[in-house]
């Protein structure tokens, strides 16, 4: 078979940046394009600029260089879209419907795009939320991708559209700083401890939330994308776990490392935003369909991102 040739928007976020790395090396370099509105930090070449609603630039990209995939990343995320909701609805759900809406008239093979447990709100079970529970998010960021997976299973249903998607807890990396996300503290802790010893953290100690470090998201994306259609059941999108851990708990994980380190506890806005999600996913539809398996804890994650964190990245 033909390798698919790939376009990402949204290529130098958090997920973005590594998952075009993953996919180049998967694929080949030049079958895979990576989009965005900024420079992107790693690798460049091929690159375009792309602001995703800018749909006619849009089109013109995927005929140019015949994209056949599209991984649809870019996106607002729950802290920053706070601050500016027609924004947040305007590139997380208008950007979405113009993918879909290319997706169809370009007769592109598989279309995705990531939706969050930012979906989850208090009516939600807490405890090994299931695949199909209530949802009734209390953030723009939330309700645009409640419609984005009802869309895409629309779409799915109505056109045919193979479009996939997996509900990503937070995402842990060494590779970029995270921006405007309820979970950065568990990323940021990791530079704070290395560079200064100590991290002021902004949710509470004891909020359980779910996370999962960067290889595995990888490793999900891409076994859901390269999933017989038939196996995928689920066409809103998939839970997705790893592990589930507190401030408190990855605060003492790095103790073991660097006994020294010290962790307070200042919660801002975002203990609202966390204290409505779920701290526990059942993800068992995803291992059923198609064989999802993490393969980090949070001791091994936690070895890893302190051998790699660069802390020249912050202040």
């Amino acid at each position: 078979m033909k390798p698919p040739k790939i376009l990402i928007t949204g290529a130098n976020g958090q997920i973005g940046n590594v998952l075009t790395i993953a996919l180049r090396e998967k694929y080949g370099k030049n079958q895979v394009l990576a989009t965005d509105i900024q420079k992107l930090t790693h690798e460049n070449e091929p690159y375009e600029f792309l602001d995703i609603l800018n749909t006619q630039r849009l089109e013109e990209i995927i005929h140019e260089h015949k994209i056949t995939q599209i991984y649809h990343l870019a996106a607002l995320l729950s802290a920053s879209g706070e601050y500016n909701p027609l924004k947040t609805w305007n590139i997380n759900l208008n950007g979405l419907m113009s993918i879909m809406e290319l997706a169809i008239k370009n007769k592109i093979d598989q279309v995705f795009f990531p939706s969050t447990i930012g979906v989850f709100g208090k009516t939600t079970p807490k405890v090994n939320t299931p695949q199909h529970t209530s949802i009734e998010p209390e953030t723009v960021y939330g309700i645009t991708k409640v419609t984005g997976e009802l869309l895409a299973n629309y779409y799915h249903k109505r056109y045919d559209l193979d479009i996939r998607s997996i509900r990503y807890p937070g995402i842990i990396s060494y590779q970029s700083l995270p921006v405007g996300g309820t979970t950065d503290y568990a990323v940021e802790i990791y530079y704070h401890a290395k560079k200064y010893k100590k991290y002021e953290c902004f949710l509470k100690a004891d909020t359980m939330l779910p996370m999962m470090y960067m290889p595995d998201a990888v490793k999900a994306t891409l076994n859901l994308m390269e999933a017989d259609p038939r196996d995928v059941k689920v066409r809103t999108s998939y839970n997705l776990s790893a592990i589930s851990f507190t401030p408190a708990q990855i605060a003492a994980e790095i103790k073991k490392h660097i006994p020294e380190f010290e962790i307070t506890y200042k919660p801002d806005f975002r203990q609202a935003i966390a204290e409505s999600w779920t701290g526990s996913i059942d993800d068992s539809s995803a291992r059923a369909d198609w064989g999802w398996s993490h393969d980090y804890d949070i001791a091994r994650m936690t070895v890893e991102m302190l051998e790699n964190v660069d802390v020249n990245m912050i202040d």
